[in-house]
This record gives structure tokens, C-alpha cells and sequence, in this order.
């Protein structure tokens, strides 16, 4: 290797390097729904508590929230794009709805989101500390590593494990500062808390995850492996049966 070499290596290194950051910082898109999915899961508690601000209307707020949460399905399905951050969200509104109006506390519209971050935070502790972590199962896919990187690829076993670290703390802290609200807090201080707290925590773990899977070895491609594989299959097949044609013709 000449010393002319050496920066075009460093070149290629850094242009690689910048390729992996970008299919990390896609696949993150995808899997947790980009900037539409925030908006998503943050417009319809957004006018559940803005409209219990100004008239304290339970029964209002809360078919004000389900309305726009299937509205936002709707646009989904006319624009044909994927539904599945949008459905979430309308499950966990019609629970908080259910919720709200057997109690007729306003507050427990919150309720259901809440244990679920709860079970959530929970998750990706307990499965770090079983050596799966829950973000390598949730990311596998999307990477189409699938779950390659728990016996093959031991950086990013390490990446993800960080990865579901820091989930699962900022989601515990999260609820640490909710809970308590939730019972000596108002209705109405105790909805723009968490809906101030909705983005923020969220954020920061996904880019914590991309600081960790950007640093960590590349996926390894179970799908063009196993495509390789089946194409070599096929070949040699092939190759099998002109060997024996011309067997037989020089028979």
C-alpha cells in the first residue's frame, strides 16, 4: 500500500461509517414512527386536556380526543402508510376513554398510558438482565439481523443491551415523576405535566439508542445470507445436472 492509498482507505472508512449511521438513523424512523408518530401519540391528549382546560367537560375531551385519534387512522389509511403507530394510538385513547367514564375522574384518561409505560420501562429491564434485551428484539427485524446479534454479533448484543438500559431508566423516571401526580396533582396541572413529559424522555432515548448502534459492529444480514444461500443451492443443482447430462451423453 502507497501512501496515496491511505487516504482514499480513510475515505471509503468514513464514508461506510457515514452510511451505518444513516440506516441506524432510518431504521430508528421506522421502527418508532419519525416525527409524525410523536404527533401522533401527542395530539390527542394535547385537546383532551386543552378542552377539560377551558370547560372542564369530561364526556367533551373525550370524544374530542378518540375523534382526532381516528382521524389520524383515517389520513393513514387514505395516504396508504402504515398504520400500526396510529392504531396504538387509538387503543390506548378508547382505554383512557373507558377508563375516564366509568370512574368519572378525568384523570384516569392518563391512567392506562401510564401503566403501560410502567410495564414498558419494566420490559426492557428485566429482558437486558435475561441477556435479550427488548430493543435487539424490536430492532432485529427492521435491521434484518433478526436475532442474529444475540450468538453472532456479541458489539451489538452489548449495543443493544446499553440501549435497553436507557429506555428502560428514562421511562422509570418518567413514571417516578407521574405517579405521584397523578394523586395529589389537579386534573388539568397533572395533564400538561405529562403531555410536557410525552416528547422530551422519548427523545432522548432514541438518540441514546442511535449513539450506542452507531458506534457497534454492523447487523449482520440473516435475509441476503439466506438468499445467498439459496442461490449456491440452485447453482449447484444446476451444476449437477450438466454434470450428469454429460455423463450420460459420454455414456
Amino acid at each position: 500500500m502507497t501512501s496515496l492509498d491511505k487516504p482514499t482507505d480513510r475515505e471509503d472508512l468514513a464514508d461506510q461509517d457515514t452510511a451505518d449511521r444513516a440506516v441506524t438513523e432510518a431504521a430508528l424512523f421506522e421502527a418508532f414512527g419519525g416525527v409524525r408518530g410523536m404527533v401522533e401519540t401527542v395530539v390527542p391528549g394535547l385537546l383532551f386536556v386543552t378542552i377539560f382546560t377551558i370547560n372542564k367537560d369530561l364526556h367533551m375531551s373525550a370524544i374530542a380526543a378518540l375523534a382526532v385519534s381516528l382521524v389520524l387512522v383515517v389520513v393513514r389509511l387514505v395516504m396508504k402508510d402504515t398504520v400500526k403507530h396510529a392504531f396504538s394510538g387509538v387503543f390506548g385513547v378508547v382505554f383512557g376513554v373507558v377508563f375516564a367514564m366509568m370512574t368519572g375522574n378525568a384523570k384516569d384518561f392518563y391512567l392506562p398510558g401510564m401503566l403501560y409505560t410502567l410495564g414498558l420501562s419494566l420490559a426492557y429491564i428485566v429482558t437486558t438482565l435475561c441477556g435479550v434485551p427488548l430493543i435487539g428484539l424490536i430492532l432485529g427485524p427492521v435491521f434484518k439481523e433478526n436475532l442474529s446479534w444475540r450468538t453472532r454479533n456479541p458489539g451489538r448484543k452489548k449495543a443493544y443491551a446499553k440501549a435497553s438500559w436507557a429506555w428502560g431508566l428514562i421511562l422509570l423516571a418518567k413514571c417516578a415523576v407521574l405517579f405521584p401526580m397523578y394523586w395529589w396533582a389537579d386534573t388539568t396541572k397533572f395533564g400538561w405535566v405529562l403531555i410536557a413529559l410525552k416528547i422530551p424522555p422519548f427523545l432522548l432515548a432514541v438518540w441514546l439508542t442511535w449513539v450506542f448502534l452507531a458506534k457497534a459492529p454492523a447487523p449482520i444480514d440473516v435475509f441476503a445470507e439466506m438468499e445467498a444461500a439459496e442461490k449456491a443451492e440452485q447453482e449447484a443443482k444446476v451444476a449437477r445436472g450438466e454434470g450428469g447430462a454429460r455423463h450420460r451423453r459420454e455414456a
